[in-house]
């Protein structure tokens, strides 16, 4: 399998600072150690031309969220908007290890971001984190004119955990109970609880997310076996992905959920969506947030972005 040069170096450097696979620790001590290594991976915060902190009700009490415009954008502009779920494994990370991606694509975009701290497993497990998804999307179409975003140009998006979340909400959105989407933005997103068999699976040492660890965040999200197979958990799994909003799909080149995403793209494509998808060789899950340590981490969020700028004019 080939790692690029900066992966490596990253694997090198958590190889240096003996970070613990996330299997072996308490869901307490993974949130610490991924948000440590988040400072260590990840450059300076762009500067945006706005950021501001907001509270939505929720089925469980307030979201927290966060939201970011774009820089050159004026105070009085109506921005398309991106409601982004960050990644974790449903487990870990927060508004804080995403916002230098969400500062990216509000910049690339010209457009607003709000990143959802949705709750986390296994303090709330499944669908807790859907829920609260699906609440802020829908709460930030139904808010946009006060927040300063067009309510008409909204899309969802997120990584690994948070595509997961942004596939099951523009699910959720399409079957009638919430706003319509016009694009959802997928990277390296995890979505079927029943996949399995392909080579990457294989990756079991050595990587940020191991075999071992896709099994840690699953036990920890998922109540039981049964839940693999809700779409809500699984999205690849849905009675049906016509109608979708348009979608652009990343994947990782080193990655033990490689072929999740390539299917989710083929499935939508056969379902009549406009797909593109893209393939970055050699680079690890979570690159995204590792812009310090991988030089392509930047332009790649920025050609996802202009996907989406380009979808929500």
């Amino acid at each position: 399998m080939y790692i690029h040069p900066d992966s490596a170096a990253v694997l090198e450097f958590m190889r240096r600072s003996g970070r613990p696979p996330f299997e072996t620790l308490t869901p307490e001590q993974a949130r610490a150690t991924y948000i440590a290594a988040r400072h260590a991976l990840q450059p300076s915060m762009p500067a945006v031309a706005e950021v501001r902190e907001l509270a939505a009700p929720g089925p469980a009490g307030e979201i927290a969220m966060r939201l970011f415009r774009g820089g050159g954008t004026r105070p009085s502009d109506q921005l398309p908007v991106l409601v982004y779920f960050h990644g974790g494994g449903w487990v870990v990370g927060n508004l804080d290890t995403h916002e230098v991606p969400c500062a990216w694509i509000a910049n690339f975009a010209e457009c607003a971001v709000v990143s959802v701290d949705y709750r986390l497993a296994p303090d709330c497990k499944f669908p807790a984190a859907f829920e609260d998804a699906f609440a802020a999307t829908k709460w930030v179409a139904a808010n946009g004119t006060t927040l300063g975003v067009d309510p008409s140009r909204v899309a969802v998006g997120g990584d690994s955990a948070g595509g997961n979340l942004a596939a099951a909400v523009a699910i959720a959105a399409r079957d009638g109970s919430g706003p319509e989407l016009g694009f959802q933005l997928l990277i390296y997103p995890a979505v079927d609880f029943t996949w399995g068999g392909a080579p990457e699976k294989e990756l079991t040492t050595g990587v940020p997310v191991t075999t071992g660890g896709l099994d840690y965040f699953r036990d920890h999200y998922l109540n039981g076996v049964a839940d693999r197979s809700d779409w809500r958990a699984s999205p690849m799994l849905a009675e049906s992905h016509a109608g979708l909003p348009p979608a652009y799909v990343m994947a990782a080149g080193v990655d033990p959920i490689l072929s999740e995403g390539r299917a989710y793209a083929s499935k939508l494509e056969q379902a009549g969506v406009p797909v593109t998808y893209r393939l970055v060789e050699g680079q690890l899950h979570g690159f995204v947030t590792m812009g310090k340590f991988i030089g392509v981490a930047e332009s790649e969020v920025a050609l996802a972005a202009l996907q989406l700028k380009a979808r929500l004019l």
